[in-house]
């Protein structure tokens, strides 16, 4: 009997879901640029790297017009100038804040503002969601480059449907930000971002009538 699985489900990745983790943690933001050297800031020191260089375990691998791309542990990330610092390493949020705090909408629904590698998204909770999810509109707003994604089938409830496999630097709700969330870019267009299990399951959930309560494990 073929099992139906509610929105989205990845069964066939989930081993892709726990990645290994760095021994210490580190943040990185980008700054600004300098001629062809990024101005980085790691763990709160400012270094000037060109492209192929590397400093405290962050390489620079391109650089372009406000956005670098950096990988560290065989990690890689595309930063942006003026988004918050990522959080690289570990997986740990880059903000101070430990608690995320939803209120139920109409219909039941958690919708929330929210942050996808500094870029301001409309998120909607989907606990039956193996991984955030979006549409190619919300992709290519937010700067997120697919053309070297993994392409995978997604089980909806509307059947398979084609999607790409990224990892996303930093997803923020609230005060939280994470670093390193899986997600996919669903070729069908999406009304929201899907806040699915790749960002919920590094939380301890608890709900009380219309509200939900996010505490990072």
């Amino acid at each position: 009997m073929r099992r139906r699985t509610a929105l989205l489900a990845l069964p066939a990745l989930s081993g892709l879901v726990a990645l290994p983790l760095a021994a210490a943690a580190q943040s990185v933001s980008l700054a600004g640029q300098m001629g062809r050297k990024a101005l980085l800031v790691i763990d709160g020191r400012t270094v000037t790297l060109a492209v192929g260089e590397s400093r405290q375990g962050v390489r620079l691998l391109a650089l372009d017009s406000g956005a670098a791309q950096v990988e560290w542990n065989g990690r890689v990330s595309t930063l942006h100038a003026g988004a918050a610092p990522v959080s690289v390493g570990d997986g740990a949020p880059a903000g101070g804040g430990r608690e995320i705090v939803l209120t139920a909408g109409p219909g039941g629904h958690f919708r929330t503002a929210g942050a996808i590698n500094g870029r301001p998204v409309q998120f909607l909770v989907d606990t039956g969601a193996t991984v955030v999810a979006m549409g190619q509109a919300d992709a290519q707003r937010i700067g997120i480059d697919t053309r070297q994604a993994r392409r995978v089938m997604m089980q909806t409830a509307n059947g398979n449907a084609p999607a790409q496999l990224v990892t996303l630097s930093a997803v923020t709700v609230g005060e939280v930000t994470l670093a390193n969330v899986q997600a996919v870019v669903m070729a069908a267009p999406m009304n929201h971002v899907l806040l699915g299990n790749s960002f919920l399951t590094r939380f301890q959930m608890r709900r009380e009538n219309d509200v939900m309560r996010l505490e990072l494990r």
